[in-house]
């Protein structure tokens, strides 16, 4: 069975992720999976080279938190999902859930993210994102 064309698409994201050229990257297809390009791939290999790329440090975005469910009147899990991104990715990594908590809990007053109101959320977002600029 080949593979989906979100699954070539993932194979492309860790490629361009873990900076390796044209030749590289068919190089690990030729040896992995013995095909010369991601169209040819079965399940088999993919899951060979996906894997591969994970070993080498390619981590696929994945749900980083609680989903509180879907809940009248608060944040959806769209919008705690993009925050803790945005959280990421203003930190560099370096801080967590806690401390994401803390500084809601000092600039909002809300003591944890299951508590963020809907109409809260968007200027939460945005507040991230002028932060994330002015970092950048």
């Amino acid at each position: 069975m080949t593979v989906s064309r979100n699954q070539i698409a993932l194979l492309h994201v860790a490629k361009a992720k873990l900076g390796l050229s044209d030749p590289e990257y068919r190089t690990v297809l030729v040896h992995l999976a013995g095909v010369t390009t991601s169209k040819e791939l079965d399940t088999t290999g993919f899951e060979a080279v996906l894997g591969f790329f994970q070993y080498m440090g390619f981590a696929p975005l994945s749900a980083r938190g609680a989903n509180y469910g879907t809940r009248r009147g608060m944040a959806s899990f769209a919008q705690i999902e993009l925050i803790r991104t945005l959280w990421h990715e203003y930190t560099g990594g370096r801080a967590g859930e806690e401390e994401l908590t803390k500084w809601l809990e000092r600039c909002w007053k809300i003591a944890s993210m299951r508590f963020l109101k809907a109409e809260t959320a968007p200027k939460v977002i945005t507040a991230l994102k002028a932060m994330k600029s002015r970092a950048a």
